[in-house]
């Protein structure tokens, strides 16, 4: 949920990995989602379509994202101590916002200007 509003909304179609906590049964065209993440789904009006099992391109971006923020994010706490997860969180929302508004290297812009573009009128209209 905290995603969501992060995203100032939801998508039309949610893509997880295959995680056991959210689907019972792995399928590509009806998986059986653990009952609470059908509630999720449902609340939100979402379709689930988790990504297919041994399929590692399915699931290229986000493991290039995960990888980024182990570099950007993670790495420039791990050396500093938080007495509150209020701590944690400001921390990591200074430094996801400066990640976010880095330019490409490769093409114009940055994250945020292409999620403003292609991605957001998408939450706004779901939210």
């Amino acid at each position: 949920m905290r995603a969501f509003e992060f995203f100032g909304g939801t998508t039309v179609i949610l893509v997880p990995d295959n995680l056991k906590s959210g689907v019972t049964k792995a399928c590509r065209y009806d998986p059986e989602l653990n009952p609470s993440y059908q509630q999720l789904a449902s609340h939100y009006s979402i379709a689930v379509m988790p990504a297919r099992p041994c399929k590692p391109k399915d699931k290229a971006k986000a493991e290039a994202g995960v990888l980024l923020v182990e570099r950007w994010i993670m790495a420039k706490l791990r050396h500093q101590t938080f007495f509150s997860l209020a701590e944690l969180n400001h921390c990591i929302n200074a430094l996801l916002t400066d990640l976010n508004q880095k330019p490409f290297k490769q093409m114009p812009g940055c994250r945020l200007q292409w999620f403003e573009t292609l991605e957001s009128h998408f939450g706004q209209q779901q939210g």
